[in-house]
């Protein structure tokens, strides 16, 4: 029943999270930062073999990121840049979702891996648009 929750929660849009227009920088940048250590936990515990608290982390990461697309400059080459990066870190979370947190914790390290890897360069692209 968890795992439904879990996964459905991953599935579908974050309701709210994506904003329509632009974000302060101040906001951004907190966003930027609770992804980029939701994306850290979320191989940590991986390295633990806790492979519920990889898809909670993976969850968040999800959160953030969309809450980036959806408030990103579309006429910036960086935002464009970090767009692409952060659909990406969002596929690989959502296979994270899709495997669940009873399979065995190396089968979901590698996406989140991935994931992470893309969040980070998300994260200097974000950087680059500036205030």
């Amino acid at each position: 029943m968890m795992r439904v929750a879990l996964i459905g929660a991953l599935l579908l849009p974050a309701s709210g999270a994506v904003a329509d227009g632009p974000m302060p920088p101040a906001e951004r940048r907190v966003h930027v930062q609770a992804m980029l250590r939701d994306a850290e936990d979320m191989v940590a515990h991986g390295g633990m073999g806790d492979a519920a608290a990889i898809v909670h982390h993976c969850g968040g990461l999800v959160a953030h990121a969309e809450a980036l697309l959806g408030a990103l400059p579309p006429d910036h080459p960086h935002g464009r840049e970090a767009a692409a990066h952060l659909r990406r870190a969002v596929a690989h979370c959502r296979r994270v979702a899709s495997l669940g947190a009873s399979v065995d914790p190396g089968l979901s390290l590698n996406p989140a891996t991935k994931a992470r890897a893309a969040a980070r360069d998300a994260a200097r692209h974000l950087s680059a648009i500036g205030d």
